[in-house]
């Protein structure tokens, strides 16, 4: 084994305290070598997990009781312990997942932002959703009592790490951060490929907790096999919501065992999305070796590992269309593969490839070369014909890593039969001139039906975190299309509404007593009323 952490103690974090699991080991490996990391992880079994999700329980009133100065303030401590780790949590992630230091970085930097968003978002207080209908016992034929309305948290949240980002969907990533934002307190299911990265940050979010003298059960991290203790993790009473990034078969895996309990409970999944991008006749009338190298540049940053990576391009039949696809060819025959995020992702991704390209109809654009290390395929580029796309479903299906599939399409017409035979997606993009609006107006009420956010003349690698952005579709894109999980309105997946009637004003919560002492702005007989 080599070593890049020798400070790492490769137990789980439960009640806030390090925990030597009684199961078997696992380690991480170094997926530009295969070369194994230490130390040595040892794994939870359900006992060790219930406490875990007992001390979650237990620390559920006391945390969502926090006045929102002292609420917002543990996020932002949070954030601080993770900039305070910064370069050896870059390090290790680096070493666990073959990404590169300017992405991980990046995503530190992002993993904080967030943090701090969501701090903003509690202090503010308008995701409490406060209303109130005042009584009128002068109404006839009936008086109408006096009722009033918030938004309270559901209760301990499970969340489990994404392999493809260690650190933004990880241990402190928009799951967790939003979960803790709206006073549920966090069971983490580390992602078994990058356990160093968890503890790290780990960490960070225990030590929060402690120098605001939480209960230590509002985060535990525990590891363990996805198959036996994230189903009991998700299968246990005390968990009430489910926040997951991942595959298919993971999500709705996770889902089923969530619909059969005594109590259900919602699972919040992101899972499977080829991310279509739409191209016009105006669109290619420019520079189309730029276009091209643009395309390839979405494709295949980060190895193609990042969900909303363009898997699908729809270009027009043609003496253009065929410019464009020759300068696809050229630009996907100048990339280099890079270092996939674990030797069994890499394997899929060469599965899927072959049976892709094995299918009738279909040939390859471009493929460029292989990597310098282990796990680095060289991206490829196949292309058909819509005819084709339209009659095969094995066409329609996502490959995760740095491969993407042209299909020509004749007309408008054909065009549109193609959008609706898409799946639930993330994202849909349209890259179009000012001579193409008509013809992209007549796509756009499909592309609405199928996906969370649709871009213009862009990429859809790279999502924005604030207030407005949606990252969420319907199914397969995520389990629950109402919901995003990236963005403050991520939030709203870990509360529910409460209406209380006739209470007294000393027993109201302080969001909706007539004083508002919080300076909330609230809906006041259904007008909206400034704080």
């Amino acid at each position: 084994m080599t070593s890049t952490a020798t400070a790492l103690a490769g137990h789980s974090l439960i009640n806030g305290a390090p925990v030597e699991g009684r199961g078997e080991t696992t380690v991480a490996v170094d997926p530009a070598t295969n070369e194994s990391l230490e130390p040595a992880y040892t794994l939870v079994d359900t006992e060790q997990l219930g406490a875990a999700t007992r001390a979650a329980a237990d620390a559920f009133d006391s945390f969502r009781a926090l006045d929102p100065e002292t609420h917002a303030a543990f996020l932002e401590r949070i954030a601080e312990n993770i900039e305070a780790a910064g370069e050896e949590i870059v390090a290790r992630a680096m070493a666990e997942t073959g990404l590169p230091e300017a992405r991980l970085t990046g995503e530190r930097g992002r993993t904080a932002n967030q943090l701090r968003l969501f701090a903003a978002v509690v202090r503010q207080g308008d995701h409490r959703g406060a209303r109130i209908d005042p009584a009128l016992p002068e109404r006839t034929p009936l008086p109408r009592a006096d009722i009033r309305q918030r938004m309270i948290p559901l209760g301990p949240v499970a969340v489990f790490g994404a392999s493809n980002f260690p650190l933004a969907f990880s241990t402190a990533g928009g799951d967790t951060a939003s979960a803790l934002a709206a006073g549920c307190p966090v069971v983490f299911k580390a992602h078994n490929a990058h356990p160093g990265t968890s503890e790290l940050v780990g960490r960070a979010i225990v030590d929060a907790v402690r120098d605001f003298d939480l209960h230590p059960g509002v985060f535990s991290l525990v590891y363990g096999p996805g198959s036996t203790i994230g189903q009991a993790l998700v299968a246990d009473p005390a968990i009430k919501a489910v926040g997951f990034t991942g595959s298919r078969s993971a999500g709705t895996a996770l889902m089923r065992t969530a619909a059969a309990r005594p109590e259900p409970i919602p699972v919040y999944a992101e899972m499977s999305s080829i991310n279509p991008v739409f191209f016009f006749d105006g669109a290619l009338q420019g520079d189309l070796d730029a276009l091209a190298t643009a395309y390839l540049r979405s494709v295949t940053g980060s190895s193609g590992q990042l969900c909303t990576a363009p898997g699908l391009v729809f270009v027009p039949a043609g003496d253009a269309g065929d410019a464009f696809v020759a300068a696809v060819g050229r630009a996907a025959a100048a990339c280099t593969g890079q270092t996939m995020l674990t030797r069994g992702i890499c394997g899929s991704w060469q599965s899927g490839v072959e049976a892709l390209a094995g299918q009738d109809g279909v040939d390859v654009v471009g493929r460029g070369t292989d990597g310098a290390t282990r796990n680095a395929p060289a991206p490829v580029v196949l292309g058909t014909d819509a005819a084709t796309f339209l009659t095969n479903p094995v066409l329609h299906e996502e490959i995760f890593g740095a491969a993407s599939l042209v299909v020509r399409y004749d007309d408008a017409e054909q065009l549109r039969e193609a959008a609706e035979r898409l799946e639930g997606q993330l994202t849909t993009t349209l890259h179009l001139t000012d001579a193409d609006r008509e013809a992209a107006r007549g796509l756009l009420p499909v592309l609405e039906r199928k996906a969370g956010r649709i871009l213009a003349n862009g990429w859809p690698t790279g999502v924005e975190v604030g207030h407005a952005m949606v990252h969420g579709g319907p199914f397969p894109a995520t389990s629950d299309s109402r919901t995003t999980s990236v963005g403050s309105l991520a939030i709203e997946r870990f509360l529910r509404p409460v209406a209380y009637q006739n209470l007294p004003d000393a027993l109201l919560p302080a969001d909706l007593q007539e004083a508002n002492p919080r300076r909330l702005n609230r809906r006041i007989d259904g007008s909206p009323t400034p704080a």
